[in-house]
């Protein structure tokens, strides 16, 4: 071979080197600066190489990123671990979903294909194909977040028409056919599978089927979507109850403005209809009441106020509603408000409650108030009812009759007093007089004076009492002496009758002598009345609970059960034959429970027909005093 040959030869090969060279770094470049992630790693799982795509992919620079673990960029360990795994094995991978941390915090959601060079067996390096599906991914939890909202809306709107007891129904005009709900079945009372407009019709009450049909001819001839409401009767299939239902819904219509279909729902609304006109009736009842009709809240606040409240008390309802109802309570009986409301939360009532409320001039007014609470149809208390009677009329002939009694009284009392004295003093001479039937008439004359005197006593004390004025002067009283005065009165009184003390230990109370001699005379003379068979009236007194029981107990017809509560109101007598010659006004048991109330004492009773009867009530003690 010529030197010229050669030289051929060279430069043939330093073209096609020239070319290779391009090539290579034609490949290189499209490696390192192609659109497609590459990265690679080595059999320890460092990654040794990754392009510039890898690289923008997650955001590192190379001196982050290339001789750092591949599993330091993995979200999830146990799904790096399978890819080194399966490579290691030999497999190929292809598409196997990854998460990649990037280097500002987000995460990409890639799939990896991969496979690894091996040289004689050897783990060389991996050649991992990285593409980016995070739009994808996200796509897809966007679609799936608004299928899962779109079903719990379904499910929410399923349950709402069921706890509503709302019915549905969907007229489909091209087929003409009605399509409805169970539940709407059920309130319209429909048992047929093949239902049309006709059907339904047939169904309204006569008076209310013109009007519907009027609507629904409305609607059709409408040329754009609308919505509809209305109320009417239907009746059941037994014809002889009828049901008010409400009729709701829209209508659609097609490209050519021509209705296609109206989709709606119907309520039973019979019982709303019924509550309806119960309301409106007990309106008219309350708005034309001679009473005064209030409603208030539980914390005392007017919600509702009638005619004859603005009336009575001078408020016009605008005035008072909203207010507390305090602004009707004079300030010395304020204290009241909290104690009803008390009662009332409790649920107990209270009738012809008397007492004092102020208008709105200032003027004092006598009331009788019934109160009661207001429940909602689950039993809660949820307000208070109040209605106010004037009483003022009757309070002032009260007053003048108290008055007049007093004076009667009084007048009543003075020769009374002298008729005692001069009977005393007869009584003094027919000592040493054998004339048994002057002593005997001086005997009777006194018993006598002396029960008319305690019938006066007892009508002023009740006059005291109504007119708020009965005075107490405390003082300390020996129980035994004061048995012994009570007694002494008393045995002029009984024939056949017994009475004995019951009292274990000498005791001293602090009360009212005159007032508490009173309430043992009452009780004493109830006993004498109401065992006339006689028997032993027992005076007797026990400590208890730190107090000192009181009681007088007899032997006597007794007391039926449902009299026994009534026993202790004014002028309140038992209507029983057996007991009707028995004479009395019905106030020695109201006197008492009244004087024991101003000792901050309540009377109470045991008793049993034909086996007796007991009253009790309670004192304080007075202690023996320290020793100085």
């Amino acid at each position: 071979m010529n030197k010229i040959d050669i030289s051929d030869n060279l430069a043939i090969l330093e073209k096609e080197n020239n070319e290779l060279r391009n090539r290579v770094a034609e490949l290189s470049d499209f490696i390192e600066n192609g659109s497609v992630p590459l990265h690679w790693v080595d059999e320890s799982g460092i990654i040794i190489w990754a392009n510039q795509a890898e690289l923008d992919l997650l955001g590192y620079d190379k001196e982050e990123y290339i001789g750092h673990p591949i599993s330091d960029f993995h979200k999830d360990a146990a799904v790096i671990e399978e890819i080194l795994n399966r490579l290691t094995a030999k497999e190929t991978i292809r598409d196997f979903p990854a998460r990649l941390k990037c280097k500002n915090g987000s995460i990409k959601y890639v799939v990896i294909s991969s496979n690894v060079l091996f040289k004689d067996g050897k783990f060389i390096h991996s050649r991992c194909f990285t593409k980016d599906v995070t739009p994808l991914v996200e796509e897809e939890k966007r679609k799936n977040k608004l299928m899962t909202l779109l079903e719990e809306s379904e499910e929410r709107l399923r349950l709402a028409i069921e706890a509503t007891d709302l019915g549905t129904w969907d007229w489909d005009f091209e087929e003409n056919k009605l399509y409805i709900s169970k539940q709407a079945e059920k309130i319209l009372g429909l048992h047929l599978n093949d239902l049309n407009y006709h059907h339904i019709l047939e169904l309204l009450h006569p008076e209310d089927q013109n009007n519907v049909n009027f609507i629904i001819q409305k609607l059709k001839e409408s040329s754009s979507n609308s919505h509809f409401d209305f109320l009417c009767r239907v009746l059941k299939s037994d014809k002889n109850s009828t049901i008010w239902i409400r009729v709701q819904g829209a209508t659609y219509m097609d490209n050519t403005n021509k209705m296609h279909r109206i989709i709606g729902s119907v309520l039973d609304i019979t019982e709303l209809k019924n509550s309806e006109t119960k309301n409106a009736e007990l309106a008219a009842i309350v708005n034309s009441s001679n009473d005064a009709i209030v409603s208030k809240t539980l914390e005392g606040i007017v919600t509702s106020w009638n005619a004859a409240a603005e009336e009575l008390f001078g408020f016009k309802a605008g005035e008072i509603i909203g207010q507390p109802i305090l602004k009707l309570i004079p300030e010395n009986r304020k204290s009241e408000e909290d104690h009803i409301l008390a009662k009332l939360r409790a649920g107990q009532s209270l009738k012809h409650f008397e007492t004092i409320r102020i208008s709105k001039t200032g003027q004092l007014l006598d009331v009788s108030l019934t109160i009661s609470p207001i429940r909602d149809s689950a039993g809660q208390i949820i307000g208070v009812s109040k209605i106010a009677r004037d009483i003022s009329e009757k309070k002032q002939e009260e007053r003048r009759k108290n008055d007049f009694i007093s004076m009667v009284s009084h007048e009543l009392k003075t020769p009374l007093t002298s008729i005692l004295l001069f009977t005393q003093i007869m009584q003094k001479n027919y000592q040493d007089n054998k004339n048994d039937l002057g002593k005997q008439m001086s005997n009777k004359i006194e018993t006598q004076s002396k029960k008319m005197i305690a019938m006066i006593r007892d009508f002023l004390s009740l006059a005291r009492i109504e007119e708020d004025q009965l005075q107490i002067n405390k003082e300390s009283i020996t129980l035994l002496s004061l048995f012994e005065e009570v007694r002494e009165e008393a045995q002029l009184m009984i024939s056949k009758h017994k009475i004995q003390f019951a009292c274990a230990e000498p005791i001293t109370i602090f009360a009212d002598h005159d007032k508490i001699a009173q309430v043992f005379t009452n009780l004493i003379s109830n006993a004498i009345k109401y065992s006339p068979a006689g028997g032993t009236i027992t005076i007797g007194c026990e400590k208890k609970d730190g107090k000192v029981k009181l009681f007088v107990s007899d032997e006597g017809i007794g007391i039926a059960k449902e009299d026994q509560e009534k026993l202790f109101n004014r002028f309140y007598r038992v209507d029983n034959d057996e007991i009707a010659h028995i004479s009395g006004f019905g106030i020695g048991l109201y006197i008492v429970s009244e004087i024991l109330r101003y000792h901050d004492s309540a009377i109470e009773v045991e008793s049993e027909k034909g086996s007796g009867t007991t009253f009790y009530f309670s004192l304080d003690e007075i202690g023996d005093p320290i020793p100085s």
